[in-house]
């Protein structure tokens, strides 16, 4: 007697999800466009949600775009090979490479960790390019010139400030740095089974929704602020700049937004003064609560209690130095 096969179980992923909810908003569209029509708030919302998710989804996909390229065509281990040996000098290659390898942050912490375990590259310059890559890549550049049209410095100050945070970044972990905080071993390679074509679309698939998924939250987070928060508040923000720049890089530690997209949302604050905002930016791709989760899983939690705390003291110093020289601490 044959036996039958049991057929497999019906697993619901985020890309099911994302689905469902499309289709919902669609079947719903003449509803909800009646019920945020007849209220001043929820329209005020729903302009600034769209504007914000409208203008970062083309730099999004562009950016999981590249991405995808790069872990198909760009592996750790040749990664390793391009570094020089001296730790000095492999810190300011690291940076430069972050700034012509774009990636985002979720990527470049597995890569950043099987840098670190390769024996031809430093720990320190691991740490840099995972700092730099998602920070100062041509991508995130253009997009933050796109958001910010009538501030060019911007550029130059979100440019300069993150790549100087990762460079010191590098520069201490070579001085101070212990090998035995990092307790977590470096992720299996890949057997070589699986085609460019799979490696690519899985990649880019993954960075997408995982991206979007705190595009969403990032761009209701600043429309909530246009609508809920008194306008008190931003007034004494824009009057007091420390405790603006504490509120945006807190900010930007729990909102954990993809790179590619958080100039759109720092471009909606226009209550909040430039300065605040480029340490929303510097702060945002450096350290993170998904971030910090995704270091204690790849290097250990010895070594993430250490490193996030000491990246967002450097991220905001070097956001706010850069930040007064370049921008001035203007508006």
């Amino acid at each position: 007697m044959a036996t039958l096969r049991a057929r497999p179980r019906l697993r619901v992923g985020s890309m099911e999800v994302l689905v469902g909810i499309l289709l919902v908003g669609a079947f719903a569209a003449t509803r909800l466009r009646n019920v945020v029509a007849l209220n001043p708030a929820l329209s005020t919302a729903g302009t600034v949600f769209c504007g914000v998710f409208v203008q970062a989804v083309p730099f999004l996909a562009l950016g999981v775009v590249v991405s995808g390229l790069i872990a198909v065509f760009v592996s750790p281990e040749r990664l390793a090979r391009w570094l020089p040996r001296r730790p000095a000098i492999a810190v300011l290659a690291a940076g430069a490479g972050g700034a012509a390898l774009p990636g985002c942050e979720c990527g470049s912490v597995p890569v950043a960790r099987r840098l670190f375990g390769e024996g031809g590259a430093t720990g320190a310059a691991a740490l840099t390019f995972m700092l730099a890559a998602p920070a100062i890549n041509p991508v995130v550049l253009v997009a933050t010139a796109v958001a910010f049209p009538g501030a060019p410095k911007m550029v130059v100050a979100r440019m300069g400030a993150s790549l100087l945070t990762a460079v010191i970044m590098g520069w201490i972990w070579s001085r101070w740095g212990r090998a035995e905080w990092v307790t977590r071993r470096s992720p299996a390679l890949r057997t070589g089974t699986e085609s460019r074509w799979e490696v690519f679309t899985e990649a880019a698939r993954h960075d997408f929704l995982q991206a979007a998924s705190y595009l969403v939250l990032g761009a209701a987070a600043a429309a909530a602020l246009h609508v809920v928060v008194p306008r008190w508040v931003f007034t004494h923000l824009a009057a007091n700049l420390v405790l603006g720049v504490v509120v945006m890089a807190a900010l930007a530690v729990v909102l954990a937004l993809c790179s590619e997209a958080d100039a759109f949302v720092a471009a909606s604050m226009i209550m909040v003064p430039l300065l605040p905002r480029l340490v929303f930016l510097v702060v945002g791709p450096a350290v993170d609560v998904k971030l910090f989760a995704m270091q204690a899983g790849m290097f250990g939690r010895a070594f993430a209690a250490r490193f996030a705390p000491c990246t967002f003291l450097v991220a905001i110093g070097c956001a706010c130095g850069v930040g007064l020289l370049v921008l001035g601490g203007g508006r």
